[in-house]
């Protein structure tokens, strides 16, 4: 694609210009959908993660900065993201009808481990914010650490030094073990 239809695209997206939109999808639908259904192997699903990520990219194009990333690698990280997101909670609901259905003895329930009911959120509100971003990124957001350290323009290094201190700081608030099964159950989710 030329850097002017790109450049194209973008304004027309800026100025809420369906037309942009029009474009965007006339030129990056296919690959955004084969970049969905390579996630979920499901051909509605992948359907369901293109729109949800137009919406998205339409909703979000004022915090597209062409100086960090090209626009196809902005909208590839995003659908992609919604695509694991999707993912998530398709395989999240599956696992709690599976677990009601055959746990009949001792059953904890999923909100036992539930990071909402464990204020995680909270809890990693009160860290220093460059360790909030960096978390942020990789758990919440479903990012590599590689991906993290691209999209937040921080060395890799970084990105695992700040992940290290995060989480050593989580564990003064919650028992160690807490913590390991937390982050073992987050990063099940990570690509």
């Amino acid at each position: 694609m030329s850097k002017l239809l790109e450049r194209n695209i973008i304004d027309l997206l800026r100025e809420r210009n369906e037309k942009g939109m029009e474009l965007l999808f006339d030129h990056y639908g296919d690959t955004l959908f084969g970049v969905a259904y390579k996630v979920t192997k499901d051909e509605d699903l992948a359907k369901d993660v293109v729109q949800l990520s137009l919406m998205k990219i339409w909703d979000k194009i004022d915090t597209y900065n062409q100086e960090k990333s090209k626009l196809f690698t902005w909208i590839f990280r995003i659908t992609r993201n919604t695509a694991i997101d999707k993912l998530r909670s398709a395989n999240l609901k599956s696992d709690q009808e599976i677990q009601i259905e055959v746990s009949d003895v001792y059953n904890l329930g999923t909100e036992s481990v539930n990071p909402d009911h464990l204020d995680l959120r909270k809890h990693l509100a009160s860290l220093d914010e460059k360790y909030q971003v960096v978390m942020e990124a990789l758990f919440f957001q479903g990012m590599t650490q590689q991906e993290a350290s691209e999209a937040l323009d921080m060395p890799l290094g970084t990105i695992k030094s700040r992940l290290k201190i995060g989480l050593r700081e989580l564990r003064k608030i919650y028992d160690p073990a807490l913590v390991i099964l937390i982050c073992s159950m987050l990063m099940n989710y990570l690509p």
